[in-house]
């Protein structure tokens, strides 16, 4: 192997590589609400050109068509950012089949974005299929953390560091946020900042579906303020109480976001920030959830364990114990 690529084939270049597609479709969601909000999602009418005529935009189209078309560029660029980790994942050495299958993903969940994208303006705008090009990113985000994560960390994670209740509310946790974010969409779909002033809407009662998603909201704090306690109450490990804290953290200054925003009629830049606050959320709690697994650690020949770590494997061997003779 020559010497250059050997450079490129480094594990620190497949965690850096891999920290850029996450932070790159954290950016493409931003940019993407930018479009929405400033009125420039038919800025450039068609797809896969900017117009009939032409793949760019033109000066006829203004500065709608420019932020339109630089989004697609952007999203250009995700895609590539996401193959340069694609390639350099599978020219690693020594090889890493963990890291392939997430790699894969990423770069697929792009391209398919790239489609639902088109779609939305060959429907102009329609609020349901942007709604789902909005939760292609949170799938796109999740891949792209798992990739992240397994690459920062050496690969996949064998051991529980909590007893299996608290993953199991882990679990919970992550499925009442992504429904925090589907009703997001819903909501969004239902007020102001259609994207174009002609672009439809649901036709649901605004009112009603931001209350619905502040229920939401709330339950999703409620959850991870008891994950927080139970976590301190067995004495688990640093990592998954401090992923609780900053999960708590991140939802309480979303949920300010979102209520100024509300009560103030929902100016843009609050809105861009909370659909930045959206991308956090979701990343912390990922990384919650993360932090119920960790990798078995040898020393002397027996598994270095922490508190959380041994009354997980307490809590296992509990009914194993009652089942023996």
């Amino acid at each position: 192997m020559t010497d250059s690529r050997r450079q490129f084939a480094s594990p620190v270049l497949v965690r850096r590589l891999s920290l850029a597609s996450l932070i790159a479709n954290v950016a493409i969601v931003v940019t993407g609400g930018g479009v929405r909000l400033t009125g420039s999602g038919l800025g450039c009418p068609t797809w896969p050109r900017c117009t009939e005529d032409s793949y760019v935009t033109t000066p006829e189209m203004g500065i709608l068509g420019v932020i339109e078309f630089g989004n697609r560029v952007l999203g250009i660029l995700v895609g590539l950012i996401a193959l340069a980790t694609l390639v350099a994942v599978l020219v690693d050495r020594p090889r890493r089949p963990d890291l392939r299958g997430p790699a894969l993903g990423v770069l697929g969940l792009v391209i398919l974005q790239g489609v639902i994208g088109g779609i939305s303006v060959r429907v102009q705008l329609n609020p349901w299929v942007v709604a789902l090009h909005f939760m292609l990113s949170t799938v796109a985000l999740a891949v792209a953390y798992t990739l992240w994560r397994r690459a920062r960390d050496g690969g996949r994670t064998d051991a529980d560091t909590v007893p299996r209740p608290l993953r199991h509310l882990a679990f919970a946790i992550v499925t009442v946020s992504f429904a925090v974010l589907v009703l997001g969409t819903v909501v969004t779909g239902s007020g102001p900042h259609a994207g174009d002033a002609d672009a439809g809407r649901t036709g649901l009662d605004p009112q009603a579906m931001s209350q619905l998603h502040a229920d939401s909201v709330a339950l999703l704090v409620g959850l991870s303020i008891a994950w927080w306690f139970a976590l301190r109450a067995i004495g688990a490990g640093r990592p998954a109480v401090r992923a609780a804290v900053v999960l708590i953290v991140v939802e309480l200054a979303q949920g300010l976001i979102g209520v100024v925003q509300y009560l103030t009629n929902l100016p843009v830049a609050l809105v861009s920030a909370h659909m930045l606050g959206a991308c956090l959320v979701w990343l912390a709690t990922l990384a919650a959830l993360w932090s119920t697994r960790g990798r078995a650690a040898q020393a002397g020949g027996a598994a270095e364990t922490t508190p959380g770590a041994a009354a997980a494997a307490d809590h296992d061997a509990r009914p194993l114990a009652a089942a023996r003779p």
